[in-house]
């Protein structure tokens, strides 16, 4: 099983149009220690050939090119991309389905019911695309099933809800949903092999951290150091938790979560990481405390095969 970072930043990518925190300068000054990412995606695929997208960032574009194996050529229009997987209806993880309307076929969306309905209501691309190759549903159960996907055979996927925070356009942004949001454990069943993919994850819980224990590969939450980072920051009133995310530091931070997990060998990766993070700098303090507990930093074009 074939796993492809298209996107390892979170929404507004690095550097985000609009920002000059000392990440996003560092980029535009060409500083080597600071690199550019775009927004959160993933792909998975068995042959090599046929991939599954897990969120369609705004930047799917710019990863399409900058990955091959997602292009196709066995016709004049033709793509690797067989379907699309959501974890939630957040802009930075749907919007690039809109730039997906030239298919000529209905795109087959996987999503839980919860994340289907703001597509159709709040954000309504579901809708919207029917105007132009469609969309056909496939409904994510959320009780503990596994879930198939045409064409990925010996690939089981398990949806883990999570605790964090629904898009502000939804009916359940101030009245969570089990659903609004989940975490992916991808398995191979060939080689029992396990992939836990989470990039908005505002508590662990038993579910969660039972997942984290069974995945061979973890990317996990990483968008923000401290939980009053963007406050410190001048940025925003919010904190890390009030927009659904764990961050990174604390004595009950997603670090000490990693590292209370059992030493056999699993990959410890962070993703959806925010333009402000100072991991972003491979030169700096964080990153160097990250490197000295096993725990690495996503990149755009990072491949792993379990």
């Amino acid at each position: 099983m074939h796993i492809l970072v298209l996107g390892s930043s979170a929404g507004g990518g690095l550097p985000q149009w609009n920002c000059h925190c000392a990440n996003c300068r560092a980029v535009r000054e060409g500083d080597p220690a600071v690199s550019a990412r775009t927004q959160s995606s993933i792909a998975v695929s068995e042959n090599g050939t046929d991939w599954v997208l897990v969120n369609a960032s705004p930047d799917i574009l710019q990863q399409v090119r900058g990955a091959p194996e997602l292009r196709g050529a066995r016709a004049p229009r033709d793509s690797g991309i067989a379907c699309v997987v959501l974890i939630d209806a957040q802009i930075d993880h749907c919007a690039g389905l809109l730039l997906l309307r030239e298919r000529d076929t209905p795109l087959p969306v996987h999503a839980t019911e919860p994340v289907w309905q703001d597509l159709c209501t709040g954000f309504p691309v579901g809708p919207m695309l029917a105007h132009y190759c469609g969309v056909t549903h496939h409904p994510i159960p959320i009780d503990g099933s596994s879930f198939r996907i045409d064409g990925l055979d010996h690939t089981r996927f398990t949806a883990i809800p999570l605790d964090s925070a629904a898009p502000p356009y939804s009916p359940h942004r101030q009245a969570p949903v089990a659903g609004d949001n989940i975490g992916l454990l991808i398995r191979n069943e060939r080689t029992a092999r396990q992939c836990f993919y989470a990039p908005g994850l505002g508590r662990v819980d038993a579910r969660v951290r039972e997942a984290m224990q069974a995945a061979d590969l973890l990317l996990v939450d990483g968008t923000f150091w401290r939980d009053d980072e963007m406050q410190r920051l001048g940025l925003s009133r919010k904190r890390a938790a009030d927009m659904g995310h764990l961050a990174q530091s604390g004595s009950h931070g997603m670090i000490a979560e990693l590292d209370a997990l059992p030493s056999f060998g699993a990959r410890k990766v962070l993703i959806h990481i925010n333009n402000t993070n100072p991991i972003l700098r491979e030169d700096g303090p964080e990153r160097a405390e990250l490197a000295r507990r096993g725990i690495e930093v996503a990149h755009d074009g990072m491949h792993f095969t379990l």
